[in-house]
């Protein structure tokens, strides 16, 4: 045998070798993260093992102790032949270390078991899985309100660090597929829901990816998305768009929860500048005219009771992102939503849009985005703004401009003399190669948790 040759299945036997070793390890690991508090399965397992201990008790008390009176001259007598054999210092501490020994067998066979038949279908262990629900479930109760795909956005990063999620979406929609259903079977827009529902969804992806597919052929169902063709089903069967929700919750497994600001059918109007009123949420941006004043008939619908309960336990409260005047400001025309978020005394950040949008915020600055809020509400609603700290490339500003959209600038003294606190962070993803920007849903999710954390630690 030659001298590589042997050198060669020297390295492959060391290799397995060390193989064997770390997937012993693996697994030695994973099994002591049972013994990790709050996963509440040693309690379950302990009190099992009474169980079965006062079973036994019980049978043989009421075969009047007959059992345990063999039982304990049995012992008797095979502890009295190990005490002459061997003495009671070497094979006391043997007993002991095979009972310790046989409980560990008997507990890891029973976990892997469990696990086998509990385990989720990726390569997460069922253990990672029970801690990282935990981690979720302790954090903290947030409520987003918006729209479009500025929520749906924050959401995907939000989930990550909370499953005490609720997400106030605005119906007032009335475009697309969404303006469709409303107009031709006179449903709430399910449009602004189901992006909510797919975003905080922690199903497989394929079932999410069914949730957002849009027809794209066929009589009546073109430009139709599944998810909206499935609430308005549900809403018909359930009775309501509300029982919808969550009906459609439990199929996608969602971390939290998605409410309509109001159960009303209301609809946007706009005043402009030059006189005109413009009637319909999609219409709006299209009138390309300055906004004066915004609102909505009937003119003070009434909120959901779920979305109301949900503000008063709020631990922190995010206004945005979204199109300002329709999908950020529909929610606040709900005057017992305000008046909800005006009580709180947490934190409660309005996070402001990266680029104006034309028909709608055309050279707004950061402050025109906090005075129309604050005309809406009259009063102050939110203690923070955050925004976006660096310019797009070149190429997306370039982009933009054909589109009359640039960069939202911060007038940092205008900010500050309305009292709000300023939040600067990089927070936008952008298109290599489309020059698309928008919020990085990680990113902003670990911006707003970190200022949140700060502010509670104060």
């Amino acid at each position: 045998m030659s001298f590589s040759l042997l050198k060669r299945l020297r390295r492959n036997h060391y290799t397995q070798a060390i193989g064997r070793r770390s997937g012993k390890s693996s697994r030695l690991n994973q099994w002591f993260k049972w013994l990790s508090p709050g996963l509440f399965v040693k309690r379950w397992m302990v009190i099992s093992a009474g169980g079965m201990i006062l079973a036994t008790l019980g049978l043989a008390i009421w075969t009047k102790m007959t059992p345990v009176f063999y039982l304990l001259r049995l012992t008797e007598a095979v502890l009295s032949g190990l005490a002459q054999l061997v003495p009671n210092t070497i094979s006391g501490p043997l007993v002991v270390i095979g009972g310790i020994l046989l409980i560990l067998w008997g507990q890891s066979q029973t976990v892997n078991s469990i696990s086998q038949v509990l385990r989720p279908p990726g390569d997460e262990e069922l253990v990672d899985m029970l801690m990282n629900h935990r981690r979720l479930h302790r954090g903290p109760k947030i409520v987003a309100l918006g729209g479009g795909t500025g929520l749906s956005t924050l959401l995907r990063g939000l989930k990550l660090y909370s499953a005490n999620i609720t997400a106030i979406v605005t119906v007032a929609d009335d475009g697309g597929s969404s303006g469709r259903l409303r107009r031709e079977l006179g449903v709430q827009p399910p449009g602004d829901i189901r992006n909510c529902l797919a975003a905080l969804g922690d199903e497989e992806k394929l079932l999410t990816e069914l949730f957002q597919y849009r027809f794209k052929t066929g009589d009546g169902l073109a430009g139709h998305s599944f998810g909206n063709l499935f609430l308005t089903a549900m809403s018909e069967v359930t009775g309501d768009l509300e029982q919808a929700i969550a009906a459609s919750s439990h199929v996608l497994a969602v971390r939290g929860q998605v409410l309509p600001a109001t159960l009303e059918d209301v609809y946007l109007w706009a005043e402009m500048e030059d006189g005109r009123r413009i009637e319909g949420e999609s219409r709006i941006p299209e009138a390309r005219g300055k906004i004066v004043k915004i609102g909505c008939v009937p003119e003070s619908p009434p909120a959901l009771p779920a979305a109301i309960a949900a503000i008063e336990e709020a631990d922190y409260i995010i206004v945005g992102p979204g199109s300002l005047y329709t999908s950020v400001i529909p929610n606040l025309l709900v005057p017992e939503i305000v008046e909800a978020i005006a009580k709180k005394r947490v934190p409660r950040i309005y996070v402001c849009n990266i680029m104006t949008e034309p028909g709608e915020t055309d050279s707004y600055t950061v402050s025109d985005h906090i005075r129309a809020i604050d005309r809406v509400v009259k009063r102050r609603l939110f203690d923070a703004v955050l925004v976006h700290k660096r310019p797009p490339s070149e190429a997306a500003l370039m982009r933009y401009a054909k589109q009359r959209s640039h960069p939202v600038f911060l007038d940092r003294e205008d900010v500050a003399r309305l009292g709000y606190r300023m939040v600067m962070s990089n927070v936008m993803d952008e298109d290599a190669i489309a020059h698309k920007v928008r919020h990085d849903s990680h990113q902003l999710a670990k911006v707003l948790l970190r200022w949140y954390s700060r502010v509670r630690s104060l």
